[in-house]
């Protein structure tokens, strides 16, 4: 099964770039077909996965989607 993997490690701290970043993998994702995306936002305050949530809770976004809790 092919998976996507965006790590947000580098982009952090630019906003712009993380909402872009998440718009193309989800597009991606959909194009091409693929079933699973992982993202990975890192370790810290948990500002930049709440960042995340929010993008995701989006309703043009969530209906292409459903969330695994996965934190390891």
């Amino acid at each position: 099964m092919a998976k996507l993997k965006l790590d947000l490690h580098d982009i952090f701290s630019d906003g712009r770039r993380i909402e872009e970043s998440l718009e193309r993998i989800i597009a991606d994702a959909v194009k091409k077909r693929i079933t699973e995306v992982e993202i990975i936002p890192g370790k810290g305050s948990g500002q930049l996965k709440k960042s995340v949530l929010r993008f995701l809770e989006q309703p043009r976004i969530k209906q292409f989607y459903h969330r695994l809790e996965k934190d390891d």
